[in-house]
């Protein structure tokens, strides 16, 4: 007897000791065919579209498939092989294509369109929302282009898939291809102890330390390494890595931007800017780029200010000017000096254990989640834990993985990710949800439980915020449900419980010493509280610079290329034979325009930072807007900041831990996901539209200083 793909059961939590490489091209195709053959039925149904032989229908066809595909995805992110990706982008296209294909038939437009032209609501609230994003998702997938654009599109979708999965692996591999070992002891003065115990280890029979890229590795030299050299090495591996070599993205930024530029002009709009931007709170690249436009505004004097303080402190630490290097290193001396606060002085203070106590403590007292650590062996690596989610009653919600640290195989930074999407019950309650949370935190060291700095903590946050949106759904269709919500939207509850983090109230909940169990003390943590405006204008506009590159990217920069591109085949039409001429194939064309993209976007962000800065941007590794779904979608960010800085505003008036404000939202936003409108949302908890003066306020000081005070 053939025993069953794991990818094709339905078990509860998904068994991931039991999936293997090969289960997954047989697994998945498996998966399309069986969700191919349920399109094709509703599709050829004789009877009459309705609401269940047709929307729900597809609904259910389609959440089958994306339950089979989350586990290999998740792997593909936190335990990557060689086996696994070649698996992986083996099936990818067929992924691509059966979810461009399904858009594109005729037979399921029709039943779909007899809806849309009904003239007045159908259904309830969450039916029509459904409805209206349904016939949306036809329209900007292709559903009324001729048959020879359907098939240009689907070429194009199936391109651009594998190009963005490419872009990833460079970004790894070229991360993971590099290290550097330094001899001379006199080299590493200042940097952590923790930190050189992990290079050291990795060193292992070599002499000396050994630095990756892994994230605690880098910041830990930039921030706290006496030596310049050393420091300008590690920054200079990091931020350029993807430029050149067998890793290099160079060519596949061009490409990837000219696809979506195609994409978005066979889909009747102006640029990709505004076909992504169409659902948005912010609905078209002019419109988002007007938000950037006036924070920009508003910070420059902070932003100038503090440049100019950063350039004073480096003169005086004796270097003749202020490079990309220098400036973590000269921001950690500033903040020991203005604050009398060391960053690795409050690690202590944060162990990872009490901080996620802490975490589940005011998620428990302001929202009623409470979340218990379960035994499970059945995960991925053996630190991987695992916790259950219950509401006050005892009700059961969801689960989810935590997986902390650092691995050669598994992507940098930190993230949510959702495996199960329960449906609704016949009770009229709701099947478990079910998530994995990831982050890239220094491990522990000895016996010493991991230490985070207070940034690691506000990840720690920020990724518990996502997984409360996903846990706490109640939304009974599930593609409008949990974080299936507008770009510029899903952000707001990851960054609001950012707040807490930062709150004294909250210190003796989320802090204790791992030595002796104390709380951090309140003065200490009262000096923490005012750094947050600390550089707040030099963090603002390094946030402001990458959310306007990215539209600039997808607007004017892209129309740019393709100007270019055209050129230069033009050119090499014309030629005869030259060695200019024969250079020019289509490999060299879409080289020539990855570079002069990379020089393109060195002179547009001058406006933003000093021109040494701009020379070393990193857009060449930068996965967010290439290969992380925030293409055009980086400055939600900044707009889920100024939206959660409002809504705690809420709290701070009516106090931190109010559970009736905590319900409020959980009920008016958290578990509503995509059932309405994000403006009617945030207006259900706020009673009004959002306003900028908290965000301000919050990271830049006082208004009443400001030359720029904030517009209500």
């Amino acid at each position: 007897m053939t025993p069953i793909n794991p990818l094709l059961e339905s078990s509860w939590p998904v068994p991931f000791t039991s999936i293997a490489t090969e289960h997954v091209v047989p697994g998945i195709r498996r998966a399309i065919t069986e969700a191919e053959a349920e399109v094709e039925r509703i599709s050829a149904s004789t009877e009459g579209p309705t609401w269940e032989n047709t929307f729900l229908a597809l609904e259910d066809a389609i959440w089958r498939l994306n339950r089979r595909l989350a586990p290999v995805t998740h792997l593909v992110a936190v335990a990557e092989s060689p086996g696994l990706r070649e698996a992986y982008n083996t099936v990818l296209p067929e992924i691509t294509a059966f979810h461009t294909d399904l858009f594109l038939r005729e037979d399921l437009w029709e039943r779909v369109h007899v809806f849309s032209t009904a003239g007045a609501p159908l259904f309830d609230q969450v039916g029509n929302r459904h409805l209206d994003r349904t016939v949306r998702a036809f329209k900007r997938a292709g559903a009324q282009l001729s048959l020879e654009n359907k098939a240009k599109l689907r070429e194009v979708r199936v391109e651009l898939s594998g190009l963005e999965q490419k872009f990833a692996e460079n970004v790894l591999d070229a991360t993971a291809a590099y290290e550097l070992v330094v001899e001379d002891e006199s080299r590493l003065e200042g940097i952590p102890a923790d930190a050189l115990r992990r290079a050291r280890i990795r060193a292992g029979d070599r002499a000396g330390w050994a630095f990756g890229l892994d994230q605690p590795a880098v910041e830990a030299v930039l921030k706290y390494a006496r030596d310049r050299e050393l420091r300008r090495e590690i920054f200079m591996a990091y931020s350029t890595r993807c430029r050149e070599g067998e890793n290099s993205n160079v060519a596949l930024l061009a490409r990837i931007l000219n696809l979506r530029e195609t994409l978005a002009h066979l889909l009747g709009y102006a640029d990709f800017a505004d076909y992504q931007l169409e659902e948005r709170m912010l609905t078209s690249g002019k419109e988002a780029l007007k938000f950037e436009d006036e924070l920009f505004e508003r910070s420059l004097p902070y932003y100038e200010r503090d440049l100019a303080q950063l350039r004073e402190r480096a003169a005086r630490e004796g270097f003749e000017s202020l490079e990309p290097w220098d400036t973590a290193f000269v921001i950690e001396l500033l903040r020991r000096e203005e604050y009398d606060l060391d960053a690795e002085l409050l690690r202590p203070y944060f162990p990872l254990p009490r901080v996620l106590e802490g975490l589940f403590a005011i998620a428990r007292r302001v929202f009623g989640f409470v979340v218990e650590r379960v035994d499970n062996d059945d995960v991925w690596y053996p630190d991987v834990e695992y916790y259950e989610v219950r509401d006050i009653r005892g009700t059961l919600l969801g689960a989810f993985y935590a997986d902390w640290f650092p691995r050669p195989e598994k992507r940098q930074g930190a993230w949510m990710c959702d495996l199960v999407t329960g449906e609704r019950l016949p009770d009229g309650g709701f099947a478990p949800h079910l998530a994995a949370v990831c982050a890239n935190f220094a491990p522990p060291d000895g016996d010493a439980p991991a230490l985070l700095r207070h940034r690691d903590v506000c990840t720690v946050y920020h990724e518990f915020g996502h997984l409360l949106h996903h846990i706490a759904s109640q939304v009974e269709i599930r593609s409008r449900a949990g974080i299936n919500v507008a770009w510029d939207w899903v952000e707001l509850p990851s960054q609001l419980m950012e707040n807490w983090a930062w709150e004294i109230e909250a210190a003796g909940v989320i802090s204790s010493h791992h030595e002796n169990g104390e709380p951090i003390p309140d003065e200490l943590f009262g000096r923490l509280e005012r750094t947050r405006t600390f550089m707040g204008g030099w963090a603002m506009m390094r946030q402001l610079a990458f959310g306007w590159i990215d539209l600039k990217l997808h607007t004017s920069i892209a129309r740019g290329l393709r100007t270019i591109e055209s050129g230069l085949a033009s050119a090499r039409t014309a030629g005869d034979g030259d060695a200019m001429s024969d250079a020019l194939d289509p490999e060299g064309l879409t080289r020539l325009a990855g570079a002069s993209l990379m020089a393109e976007v060195e002179g547009r962000l001058q406006r933003f930072m000093p021109e040494s800065f701009a020379a070393y941007h990193p857009i060449a590794s930068f996965l967010h807007i290439f290969s992380g779904g925030y293409a055009a979608g980086y400055y939600s960010y900044m707009w889920s900041a100024v939206l959660d800085a409002d809504v705690f505003s809420r709290f701070r008036t009516n106090g931190i831990f109010n559970s009736e404000v905590g319900s409020d939202y959980v009920d008016s936003i958290l578990s509503r996901g995509d059932s309405a409108r994000p403006s009617l949302l945030f207006r259900a908890f706020m009673n009004r539209g959002p306003d900028t003066s908290a965000l301000l306020e919050r990271e830049l000081g006082s208004l009443t200083d400001s030359p720029h005070p904030a517009k209500t």
